[in-house]
């Protein structure tokens, strides 16, 4: 039996930057993408075939276009972390 995951693995937060925290969350789709957290809103970007704003809940435009920069900047380090944390889905 294996051991439980801890509730943390569920959602890490792979970079925060400025005003910015970037995850993404378990057991969601497979395409890899980053959620990027401002205060209480949310935008999410594919990182593959190349970064774009996927969705976005009431994060400024002006503030879009400094996220997708530092998306861009970290891309490859968070398509690297999504190919690790993926591995360990809870329910795969």
């Amino acid at each position: 039996m294996s051991p439980r995951k801890n509730i943390n693995d569920m959602s890490p937060v792979f970079r925060r930057e400025s005003e910015y925290t970037f995850k993404i969350y378990s057991n969601e789709e497979e395409r890899m993408h980053i959620h990027v957290l401002y205060g209480s809103k949310e935008a999410k970007f594919w990182l593959e075939p190349e970064v774009e704003l996927a969705k976005n809940t009431g994060i400024p435009e002006h503030k879009l276009g400094e996220i997708r920069k530092i998306v861009e900047k970290y891309a490859d380090e968070f398509k690297k972390q999504f190919r690790e944390h993926i591995g360990m889905r809870v329910d795969d």
